[in-house]
């Protein structure tokens, strides 16, 4: 992962706000702890600002882009942790397990680290309503192959709640379902070089001509004009959570 997000992290910090509404879910689930271990942790997104977190990250990139703030980063990656058995109140991973190399080695060792709930925001690849399939059907397959299947938390983590994470219509974080009710978003190349998928599709660019025609002939409106009624969606992210 450390790699690609070299690439990916350039202008990362910058399309890929937090999102406030998402983030209160993440921290009300971290519950009081005050010892917070962010793992995948990116640029920084999503770590709460009133408790002691240590970040660990592989990507040199996506750590030189962190703000300034308090926390310990330590360059490394989900399958080695170098920390002592139950060394944090809570753990916390967004939207990086699929990208792991072993993830299986690596929620256990975020289990192992954890003295309470380990808490992960990640994607069902089960999920289909989504109108990004229709124009990009490789995503289904992708997602099939890189993301784990909800059942696997359990096996992985011992018994887990799950619940899923509405993504508000206005977005500020710019995943690859953030823009649901703004499809234009799609067209911006820079936009989609914040979302790891599109870099494993590779060339788009019949699809993107399908989209942006569908966009100025009105297709696309009348074919989705229900979503424009809604504050918020289902998109298929779901918060995991083990005690």
């Amino acid at each position: 992962m450390g790699t690609l997000y070299d690439t990916i992290g350039l202008n990362y910090a910058d399309l890929r706000r937090p999102d406030m509404r998402i983030a209160q879910t993440i921290w009300q689930a971290l519950g009081p702890a005050k010892t917070v271990l962010n793992v995948g942790a990116g640029a920084g997104s999503y770590e709460p600002t009133d408790r002691r977190v240590t970040a660990v990250e592989p990507s040199a990139k996506m750590i030189e882009q962190r703000p300034a703030s308090k926390a310990e980063i330590i360059q490394g990656h989900a399958e080695n942790l170098p920390f002592d058995d139950n060394s944090f109140d809570a753990s916390m991973a967004v939207l990086t397990v699929h990208h792991w190399s072993d993830k299986a080695k690596g929620l256990s060792e975020m289990r192992r680290v954890t003295r309470g709930p380990v808490v992960l925001l990640t994607y069902d690849p089960a999920f289909r309503d989504f109108w990004l399939f229709d124009y990009f059907p490789g995503l289904i397959a992708l997602d099939e192959a890189q993301m784990p299947s909800i059942s696997d938390y359990q096996d992985w983590l011992g018994p887990v709640e799950i619940t899923p994470v509405p993504i508000p219509h206005d977005c500020t974080d710019g995943f690859l379902s953030a823009y649901w009710q703004r499809p234009a978003a799609y067209l911006d190349a820079r936009v989609r070089g914040a979302m790891s998928s599109f870099w494993a599709l590779g060339d788009v660019s019949e699809a993107l001509s399908r989209l942006e025609q569908d966009l100025k002939d009105g297709t696309w409106e009348h074919e989705n004009s229900g979503l424009m009624k809604l504050k918020t969606r289902d998109c298929g992210y779901r918060l995991v959570i083990a005690g």
